[in-house]
């Protein structure tokens, strides 16, 4: 064994000295004398010659300050993952950059445009975890409904902008029954463009007057609707506001909610992610509603970039999916060519005047708003004071540690529970307790515990000397402030030790 120790000293020098090729012939006669094992004669050899078979620990690439930043950018970017934020992070430090809400080194500034979407994702991941609700009787088929053409979702053969598909978004908690306000939701093809407007109520006229004001605000004409078999789109109001204006309409297969993914996709998305769940009633909460969604459209379609399915192969049971780079709605049109000159200076001159933080504020503060006009909202948020914009900057880096920030997500606070869900097992016996703390006042709970399996003809179960260490604990606690207080009813204590204890 000496021999070889000897041997191994002798050849590690060698071996450490020498280069590649020169190491393998000197390994290859090492293991002809030795008989060792190719990787334990590597090892031997790297032992003795004092090179450290563990790899050298990686520098840290990415500092404090591009953490911070990264994190500041994901909450102005309303929490998107790390796909999408990668393609709004040059156009969100920009726009704050300009609007001087973040000042960033260069260095740092470097660092964030070159990190990876992956990166983005294992950097936040600490940050998101801290900050983490029948079948309907068909329709009759009336001349009306077979009037209208049908557009399945693969019948879309790559549209220019300006055909939508259309849908209405009920607000009406958990109950269907009664009168409640309703969003109305366009989003384009082409470019996944997204207007939400506010309705009161749900009516075929109203309806055509809200498609109106969205024609108004976009850039770029309408040039079909494809909705679903809703009596409240397929009607005669709809059809011929529709012919007037040279609008193709069209409809989906009846419960065939696949032909309509886009708008499906865009209502869970966009207006459950803003509104909530939530049961909105009558003209302030529509209006509430209107203000979140006139503030939403803007930063959405202007600063959150959103996935467009390039293409689908089916090989077998397996579906193979590929996206496009995830862009904004605002950047797919200007890089159409099939959007007019003057559409995409309409659409330069508005992006210009956008401040995605001071939207992204406006949009807080509206659901706070929206939280406090929810029929049976208990959570109280529309009692919050509006945040000055320096101040709503500020929160951004430290936003994530109270938890969810929208105010229509919200659960309400539910306070302790005032009542007993079980049998006081200690009720029997409670007087001869309170002798024995009489007569020694710092006896433990366990040892009384034990005093009682030990004299009562039932025995208590182990589990149940948690119960009795509270009744104590509370016992001590009365007699405490009766002490401070100067209360001299016994009775008065005892009753305050038993109504302090909501279970056992």
């Amino acid at each position: 064994m000496a021999t070889r120790r000897e041997l191994i000293e002798a050849i590690a020098e060698r071996y450490h000295a020498a280069g590649r090729t020169q190491k393998k012939q000197i390994l290859d006669e090492f293991i002809k004398v030795t008989g060792y094992h190719r990787k334990h004669a590597i090892r031997a050899l790297r032992r003795t010659s004092g090179k450290s078979a563990e790899p050298a620990p990686r520098s840290r690439v990415y500092d404090e300050a591009v953490h911070t930043a990264l994190t500041i950018l994901w909450e102005a970017s309303d929490r998107i993952c790390g796909k999408r934020l990668k393609e709004a992070i040059p156009t969100l430090v920009a726009a704050m950059e300009r609007y001087g809400h973040l000042q960033l080194e260069a260095e740092v500034r470097r660092l964030l445009l070159a990190m990876s979407a992956a990166t983005m994702d294992r950097l936040l991941k600490p940050v998101r975890e801290i900050s983490k609700q029948g079948r309907r009787r068909p329709g009759i088929n009336t001349p009306l409904r077979r009037s209208i053409a049908v557009r399945t979702f693969n019948d879309w053969n790559d549209p220019p902008p300006g055909f939508f598909e259309m849908d209405m978004v009920a607000h009406c908690g958990k109950s269907v029954a009664g009168s409640h306000a309703h969003s109305l939701v366009l989003t384009d093809i082409a470019s996944g463009w997204t207007e939400a407007a506010a309705m009161v109520v749900r009516e075929q006229t109203l309806i055509t007057v809200t498609v109106e004001e969205v024609r108004v605000k976009l850039a770029f004409p309408i040039l079909g609707l494809d909705v679903d078999n809703d009596s409240a789109f397929i009607n005669q109001t709809v059809v011929d506001y529709c012919k007037e204006r040279k609008i193709e309409l069209t409809r989906s297969r009846a419960y065939k909610k696949n032909d309509q993914a886009w708008i499906e996709q865009k209502n869970g998305s966009v207006v459950r992610r803003l509104v909530g769940y939530g049961r909105l009633e009558g003209a302030a909460a529509a209006e509430a509603l209107s203000t979140l969604h006139e503030a939403a459209r803007l930063y959405v379609n202007f600063f959150q970039p959103s996935f467009k399915l390039k293409s689908k192969v089916r090989d077998g049971a397996k579906v193979r999916k590929k996206y496009e780079t995830p862009a904004t709605p605002y950047e797919r049109l200007l890089a159409n060519d099939r959007v007019t000159d003057q559409s995409k200076d309409q659409l330069r001159q508005v992006f210009s005047t956008l401040d995605p933080v001071a939207l992204l504020n406006r949009i807080r503060e509206a659901q706070r708003n929206l939280a406090h006009r929810e029929v049976r909202s208990e959570n109280g948020q529309g009692s919050e004071t509006s945040q000055e914009l320096s101040r709503f900057v500020e929160s951004l880096s430290t936003a994530w540690r109270d938890g969810e920030v929208r105010a229509t997500h919200r659960k309400p606070a539910t306070g302790p529970r005032p009542w007993r869900t079980r049998v006081d097992p200690f009720q029997d016996v409670w007087l001869l307790v309170e002798q024995w703390l009489d007569a020694q006042p710092d006896a433990t709970a366990k040892a009384l515990f034990q005093r009682l399996q030990a004299q009562t003809p039932t025995p208590f179960a182990p589990g149940q000397l948690r119960t009795l260490q509270r009744r104590v604990r509370e016992w001590r606690t009365a007699i405490a402030r009766r002490l401070v207080l100067g209360a001299s009813d016994r009775t008065e204590v005892l009753k305050n030790v038993c109504d302090s204890e909501p279970s056992a």
